[in-house]
Protein backbone atom coordinates (compact mmCIF):
# COMPACT_ATOMS: atom_id res chain seq x y z
CA UNK A 1 0.00 0.00 0.00
CA UNK A 2 1.23 3.17 -1.18
CA UNK A 3 2.07 5.93 1.79
CA UNK A 4 -0.01 9.09 1.86
CA UNK A 5 1.44 12.31 0.88
CA UNK A 6 1.74 14.42 3.95
CA UNK A 7 3.39 17.46 4.46
CA UNK A 8 5.77 17.54 7.19
CA UNK A 9 5.16 20.44 9.66
CA UNK A 10 7.80 22.22 12.11
CA UNK A 11 5.84 24.04 15.17
CA UNK A 12 6.55 27.76 15.89
CA UNK A 13 6.16 29.92 18.68
CA UNK A 14 5.89 33.68 17.91
CA UNK A 15 6.87 36.32 20.62
CA UNK A 16 6.70 40.23 19.92
CA UNK A 17 4.59 39.02 17.28
CA UNK A 18 2.94 42.19 16.67
CA UNK A 19 0.28 41.77 13.73
CA UNK A 20 2.02 38.21 12.79
CA UNK A 21 4.09 38.87 9.80
CA UNK A 22 6.55 36.81 10.71
CA UNK A 23 4.16 33.93 11.49
CA UNK A 24 2.73 34.77 7.78
CA UNK A 25 5.91 34.29 6.39
CA UNK A 26 6.24 30.62 7.34
CA UNK A 27 3.26 29.80 7.11
CA UNK A 28 3.31 30.51 3.73
CA UNK A 29 5.45 27.49 3.22
CA UNK A 30 3.18 25.27 4.30
CA UNK A 31 5.43 23.57 6.36
CA UNK A 32 5.83 25.36 9.68
CA UNK A 33 2.77 25.56 12.24
CA UNK A 34 2.19 28.63 14.91
CA UNK A 35 1.34 27.10 18.49
CA UNK A 36 1.88 30.03 20.70
CA UNK A 37 2.10 34.08 20.39
CA UNK A 38 3.08 36.55 22.44
CA UNK A 39 2.26 40.75 22.15
CA UNK A 40 1.18 43.02 25.07
CA UNK A 41 0.29 46.31 22.25
CA UNK A 42 -3.31 45.97 22.40
CA UNK A 43 -4.12 47.52 19.32
CA UNK A 44 -1.50 45.09 17.82
CA UNK A 45 -3.44 42.52 19.44
CA UNK A 46 -6.59 43.45 17.34
CA UNK A 47 -5.28 43.13 14.13
CA UNK A 48 -3.63 39.74 15.04
CA UNK A 49 -6.91 38.26 16.47
CA UNK A 50 -8.90 39.91 13.49
CA UNK A 51 -6.34 37.80 11.02
CA UNK A 52 -5.87 34.69 12.50
CA UNK A 53 -8.58 34.31 15.04
CA UNK A 54 -6.19 34.30 18.20
CA UNK A 55 -5.65 36.46 20.75
CA UNK A 56 -1.56 36.54 21.72
CA UNK A 57 -1.89 38.99 24.03
CA UNK A 58 0.70 37.31 26.80
CA UNK A 59 3.86 38.85 28.24
CA UNK A 60 7.28 36.99 27.09
CA UNK A 61 8.52 38.33 30.19
CA UNK A 62 6.33 37.27 32.83
CA UNK A 63 6.90 33.26 34.37
CA UNK A 64 3.48 32.52 33.64
CA UNK A 65 4.01 32.70 29.71
CA UNK A 66 7.35 30.78 30.13
CA UNK A 67 5.88 27.79 32.19
CA UNK A 68 2.90 27.73 28.79
CA UNK A 69 6.40 27.68 26.20
CA UNK A 70 7.78 25.01 28.70
CA UNK A 71 4.55 22.92 28.19
CA UNK A 72 4.40 23.73 24.32
CA UNK A 73 6.11 21.06 22.49
CA UNK A 74 7.32 23.34 19.88
CA UNK A 75 10.99 23.27 16.87
CA UNK A 76 11.27 27.04 16.07
CA UNK A 77 11.55 30.15 17.78
CA UNK A 78 10.63 33.68 16.04
CA UNK A 79 10.89 36.77 17.80
CA UNK A 80 11.22 39.95 16.44
CA UNK A 81 12.38 41.54 19.38
CA UNK A 82 13.20 45.51 20.31
CA UNK A 83 16.85 46.52 20.53
CA UNK A 84 18.44 47.46 23.85
CA UNK A 85 21.73 48.37 25.28
CA UNK A 86 23.11 45.72 27.45
CA UNK A 87 24.33 47.41 30.88
CA UNK A 88 27.89 45.33 31.47
CA UNK A 89 31.37 46.09 29.32
CA UNK A 90 32.98 42.85 28.77
CA UNK A 91 32.29 41.09 32.10
CA UNK A 92 31.35 37.43 30.03
CA UNK A 93 29.34 36.61 33.53
CA UNK A 94 27.27 34.37 31.02
CA UNK A 95 23.79 35.74 29.74
CA UNK A 96 22.25 35.93 33.26
CA UNK A 97 24.51 38.68 34.00
CA UNK A 98 25.16 39.91 30.88
CA UNK A 99 21.37 40.95 29.60
CA UNK A 100 19.32 40.95 32.95
CA UNK A 101 16.66 43.52 32.58
CA UNK A 102 16.43 43.62 28.38
CA UNK A 103 13.91 41.70 26.62
CA UNK A 104 16.88 39.86 24.79
CA UNK A 105 17.51 38.14 28.38
CA UNK A 106 14.01 36.79 28.08
CA UNK A 107 14.73 34.91 24.85
CA UNK A 108 17.77 33.64 25.96
CA UNK A 109 15.92 32.10 29.00
CA UNK A 110 13.30 30.69 26.87
CA UNK A 111 15.75 29.21 24.18
CA UNK A 112 17.93 27.94 27.79
CA UNK A 113 14.93 26.17 29.16
CA UNK A 114 12.82 24.74 25.95
CA UNK A 115 15.62 24.08 23.50
CA UNK A 116 13.96 23.92 20.42
CA UNK A 117 15.77 22.93 17.17
CA UNK A 118 16.20 26.41 15.75
CA UNK A 119 15.26 30.26 16.17
CA UNK A 120 14.75 33.18 13.89
CA UNK A 121 15.93 36.91 15.36
CA UNK A 122 14.11 39.71 13.51
CA UNK A 123 15.72 43.20 14.54
CA UNK A 124 16.29 47.10 13.18
CA UNK A 125 19.60 46.95 10.79
CA UNK A 126 21.43 49.33 13.78
CA UNK A 127 21.28 46.20 15.82
CA UNK A 128 24.75 45.28 14.03
CA UNK A 129 26.17 48.34 14.67
CA UNK A 130 24.17 49.41 18.02
CA UNK A 131 27.05 49.98 20.89
CA UNK A 132 29.72 49.86 18.33
CA UNK A 133 28.93 46.09 17.96
CA UNK A 134 28.76 45.45 21.40
CA UNK A 135 25.39 44.64 21.78
CA UNK A 136 25.32 42.41 18.43
CA UNK A 137 28.58 40.32 19.71
CA UNK A 138 27.21 39.74 22.98
CA UNK A 139 23.97 38.37 21.53
CA UNK A 140 26.27 35.74 19.36
CA UNK A 141 28.06 35.09 22.26
CA UNK A 142 25.29 34.12 24.33
CA UNK A 143 23.78 32.28 21.61
CA UNK A 144 26.31 30.17 20.99
CA UNK A 145 26.86 29.78 24.63
CA UNK A 146 23.41 28.54 24.84
CA UNK A 147 24.45 25.55 21.97
CA UNK A 148 23.68 26.60 19.10
CA UNK A 149 25.08 27.20 16.02
CA UNK A 150 24.53 30.80 14.07
CA UNK A 151 24.46 30.73 10.42
CA UNK A 152 27.70 33.01 9.14
CA UNK A 153 29.41 32.98 12.26
CA UNK A 154 32.47 30.89 12.64
CA UNK A 155 33.97 28.66 15.13
CA UNK A 156 35.61 31.39 16.20
CA UNK A 157 33.04 33.69 16.08
CA UNK A 158 33.79 35.61 13.65
CA UNK A 159 31.52 37.08 11.24
CA UNK A 160 30.37 40.17 8.93
CA UNK A 161 27.45 41.96 8.38
CA UNK A 162 26.73 39.80 4.81
CA UNK A 163 25.80 37.27 6.78
CA UNK A 164 23.12 39.32 8.71
CA UNK A 165 21.88 42.09 7.03
CA UNK A 166 18.85 41.75 3.90
CA UNK A 167 17.59 43.95 2.12
CA UNK A 168 13.48 44.25 1.39
CA UNK A 169 14.06 45.52 -2.22
CA UNK A 170 15.83 42.40 -3.10
CA UNK A 171 13.00 40.09 -2.10
CA UNK A 172 10.59 41.47 -4.53
CA UNK A 173 9.01 44.71 -2.40
CA UNK A 174 9.86 48.20 -3.56
CA UNK A 175 11.22 49.43 -0.16
CA UNK A 176 14.31 50.54 1.16
CA UNK A 177 14.32 48.69 4.03
CA UNK A 178 16.97 46.76 5.42
CA UNK A 179 16.80 44.37 8.68
CA UNK A 180 18.92 42.51 10.69
CA UNK A 181 17.64 38.54 10.76
CA UNK A 182 19.38 35.81 12.75
CA UNK A 183 18.92 32.32 12.06
CA UNK A 184 20.52 29.37 14.63
CA UNK A 185 19.75 25.65 14.70
CA UNK A 186 20.65 23.59 17.51
CA UNK A 187 24.23 22.16 17.69
CA UNK A 188 23.42 18.55 18.30
CA UNK A 189 21.45 18.04 15.40
CA UNK A 190 23.96 20.26 13.28
CA UNK A 191 26.40 17.61 11.40
CA UNK A 192 30.37 17.80 12.41
CA UNK A 193 32.16 19.92 9.87
CA UNK A 194 28.72 20.98 8.60
CA UNK A 195 28.78 23.99 6.28
CA UNK A 196 26.12 26.37 6.20
CA UNK A 197 24.74 27.99 2.55
CA UNK A 198 24.50 31.61 3.50
CA UNK A 199 21.25 32.96 4.36
CA UNK A 200 18.91 33.93 1.06
CA UNK A 201 19.58 37.09 -0.52
CA UNK A 202 16.86 37.98 -3.14
CA UNK A 203 13.32 36.73 -4.26
CA UNK A 204 13.63 34.89 -7.71
CA UNK A 205 10.37 36.86 -8.79
CA UNK A 206 9.57 40.60 -7.69
CA UNK A 207 5.96 41.17 -6.13
CA UNK A 208 5.09 44.59 -7.36
CA UNK A 209 8.18 45.39 -9.61
CA UNK A 210 7.76 49.46 -8.30
CA UNK A 211 5.71 51.60 -6.59
CA UNK A 212 3.74 52.61 -9.50
CA UNK A 213 2.58 48.75 -9.44
CA UNK A 214 0.91 49.62 -5.98
CA UNK A 215 -0.62 52.90 -5.36
CA UNK A 216 -4.44 53.29 -5.41
CA UNK A 217 -5.57 55.21 -7.90
CA UNK A 218 -8.20 56.98 -6.55
CA UNK A 219 -7.46 58.55 -2.49
CA UNK A 220 -9.66 59.80 -0.08
CA UNK A 221 -8.93 63.94 0.64
CA UNK A 222 -7.78 62.98 4.49
CA UNK A 223 -3.84 61.92 2.88
CA UNK A 224 -3.32 65.07 0.94
CA UNK A 225 -1.09 67.81 2.64
CA UNK A 226 -2.47 71.06 3.14
CA UNK A 227 -0.38 74.02 1.07
CA UNK A 228 0.95 75.26 4.61
CA UNK A 229 2.35 72.00 5.53
CA UNK A 230 4.15 71.93 2.75
CA UNK A 231 5.51 74.92 2.86
CA UNK A 232 6.56 73.77 6.64
CA UNK A 233 8.79 71.23 5.57
CA UNK A 234 9.98 73.19 3.07
CA UNK A 235 11.57 75.38 5.49
CA UNK A 236 12.50 72.48 7.62
CA UNK A 237 14.37 70.82 4.67
CA UNK A 238 16.10 74.00 3.58
CA UNK A 239 17.11 74.45 7.12
CA UNK A 240 18.48 71.03 7.75
CA UNK A 241 20.42 70.77 4.87
CA UNK A 242 22.17 73.72 5.39
CA UNK A 243 23.33 72.07 8.36
CA UNK A 244 24.17 68.98 6.48
CA UNK A 245 21.62 66.37 7.98
CA UNK A 246 19.66 65.80 5.27
CA UNK A 247 16.19 66.44 6.78
CA UNK A 248 13.04 66.50 4.46
CA UNK A 249 9.86 65.13 2.77
CA UNK A 250 10.63 63.40 -0.40
CA UNK A 251 8.65 62.93 -3.20
CA UNK A 252 9.11 59.05 -4.28
CA UNK A 253 6.91 58.09 -6.96
CA UNK A 254 9.00 59.59 -10.11
CA UNK A 255 11.59 57.70 -12.21
CA UNK A 256 11.39 54.34 -14.02
CA UNK A 257 11.90 51.88 -11.49
CA UNK A 258 11.10 54.41 -7.73
CA UNK A 259 11.12 52.62 -4.85
CA UNK A 260 9.76 54.24 -1.17
CA UNK A 261 12.28 54.69 1.80
CA UNK A 262 11.95 52.45 4.61
CA UNK A 263 8.53 53.10 6.41
CA UNK A 264 8.57 53.61 10.15
CA UNK A 265 7.15 52.19 13.39
CA UNK A 266 6.11 55.85 14.71
CA UNK A 267 1.99 55.97 14.58
CA UNK A 268 2.46 57.94 10.89
CA UNK A 269 5.09 60.57 11.82
CA UNK A 270 7.77 59.91 9.11
CA UNK A 271 5.25 59.38 6.25
CA UNK A 272 6.83 62.93 4.72
CA UNK A 273 9.99 60.65 3.76
CA UNK A 274 7.34 58.97 1.31
CA UNK A 275 5.66 61.80 -0.25
CA UNK A 276 3.48 60.91 -3.63
CA UNK A 277 2.17 63.14 -6.20
CA UNK A 278 -0.70 62.05 -7.57
CA UNK A 279 -2.68 64.69 -9.17
CA UNK A 280 -6.43 65.05 -8.15
CA UNK A 281 -7.53 68.66 -9.31
CA UNK A 282 -11.40 68.08 -7.42
CA UNK A 283 -9.37 68.64 -3.81
CA UNK A 284 -7.01 71.38 -4.99
CA UNK A 285 -8.13 74.43 -2.41
CA UNK A 286 -10.43 72.19 -0.14
CA UNK A 287 -10.53 73.19 3.02
CA UNK A 288 -9.72 70.23 5.79
CA UNK A 289 -8.60 69.44 9.43
CA UNK A 290 -8.49 71.21 12.67
CA UNK A 291 -7.01 74.56 11.30
CA UNK A 292 -8.69 74.36 8.31
CA UNK A 293 -6.04 75.23 6.20
CA UNK A 294 -6.57 74.72 2.23
CA UNK A 295 -5.12 70.56 0.36
CA UNK A 296 -2.08 71.82 -1.83
CA UNK A 297 -2.73 72.36 -5.50
CA UNK A 298 0.42 69.87 -6.45
CA UNK A 299 -0.99 66.69 -6.05
CA UNK A 300 1.06 65.30 -2.98
CA UNK A 301 0.20 63.17 -0.50
CA UNK A 302 0.69 60.65 1.93
CA UNK A 303 0.84 56.97 1.08
CA UNK A 304 -2.19 55.23 2.44
CA UNK A 305 -1.91 52.23 5.17
CA UNK A 306 -3.17 50.10 2.27
CA UNK A 307 0.26 51.13 -0.08
CA UNK A 308 1.83 50.69 3.40
CA UNK A 309 0.43 47.25 3.57
CA UNK A 310 1.80 46.35 -0.34
CA UNK A 311 5.34 47.44 0.85
CA UNK A 312 5.45 45.08 3.16
CA UNK A 313 3.48 41.83 1.82
CA UNK A 314 0.46 42.00 3.63
CA UNK A 315 -1.92 43.27 1.35
CA UNK A 316 -2.38 40.99 -2.37
CA UNK A 317 0.28 38.84 -1.48
CA UNK A 318 0.46 36.56 2.04
CA UNK A 319 -3.27 37.00 2.54
CA UNK A 320 -4.49 35.54 -0.50
CA UNK A 321 -6.99 32.53 -0.20
CA UNK A 322 -8.73 30.68 -3.29
CA UNK A 323 -8.00 33.86 -5.45
CA UNK A 324 -9.55 35.79 -2.29
CA UNK A 325 -7.48 38.39 -0.28
CA UNK A 326 -8.47 38.38 3.11
CA UNK A 327 -6.34 41.11 4.45
CA UNK A 328 -7.64 44.12 6.56
CA UNK A 329 -7.89 45.82 9.67
CA UNK A 330 -10.48 45.75 12.01
CA UNK A 331 -13.01 48.74 11.61
CA UNK A 332 -11.90 49.61 15.30
CA UNK A 333 -8.14 49.97 14.63
CA UNK A 334 -7.40 53.92 13.41
CA UNK A 335 -5.04 54.83 10.66
CA UNK A 336 -2.54 55.93 13.58
CA UNK A 337 -2.41 52.45 14.64
CA UNK A 338 -2.50 50.66 11.29
CA UNK A 339 0.76 53.16 9.98
CA UNK A 340 2.14 51.75 13.42
CA UNK A 341 1.87 48.20 13.29
CA UNK A 342 2.65 47.94 9.88
CA UNK A 343 6.35 50.07 10.18
CA UNK A 344 6.87 48.36 12.90
CA UNK A 345 6.17 44.79 11.44
CA UNK A 346 8.48 42.99 9.03
CA UNK A 347 8.41 42.46 5.43
CA UNK A 348 6.99 38.83 4.68
CA UNK A 349 8.56 37.69 1.47
CA UNK A 350 11.65 38.04 3.10
CA UNK A 351 10.43 35.87 5.88
CA UNK A 352 9.00 33.44 3.80
CA UNK A 353 12.94 32.88 2.02
CA UNK A 354 14.34 32.66 5.33
CA UNK A 355 11.45 29.83 6.33
CA UNK A 356 12.22 27.73 3.54
CA UNK A 357 16.01 27.81 4.43
CA UNK A 358 15.23 26.94 7.90
CA UNK A 359 13.05 23.98 6.11
CA UNK A 360 15.38 22.45 4.37
CA UNK A 361 18.53 22.17 6.90
CA UNK A 362 16.24 21.13 9.09
CA UNK A 363 15.11 18.50 6.63
CA UNK A 364 18.50 17.73 5.69
CA UNK A 365 19.77 16.98 9.48
CA UNK A 366 17.12 14.89 9.99
CA UNK A 367 18.23 12.74 6.86
CA UNK A 368 21.33 12.98 8.43
CA UNK A 369 22.93 15.01 5.48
Amino acid sequence: MTKPFTISKYKTIDLFCGIGGIRKGFELTNNFKNLLSAEIDKYACMTYEHLYGENPQNDVTSQEFKERVKNTKYDVLLAGFPCQSFSIAGAKKGFLDTTRGTLFFHIADILKETKPKAFLLENVEGLYRHDKGTTFRIIIEILNELGYSVVGVDDKLNYSPESFLRKTVDFGLPQKRTRTYIVGFRDDLVPKNYKFNKLPIKRDKPIFNNLYALLEEDVSAKYYLSEQYIKTLEKHKATHKAKGNGFGYKVVNVGENPISNTILATGGSGKERNLVLQEKPEYYGMMFGSKKTPINDRGIRVMTPLEWARLQGFKDYAFIENGVDRFSFPKSVSDTQKYKQLGNSVSIPVIEELAKYIYKRLEEFEDGI
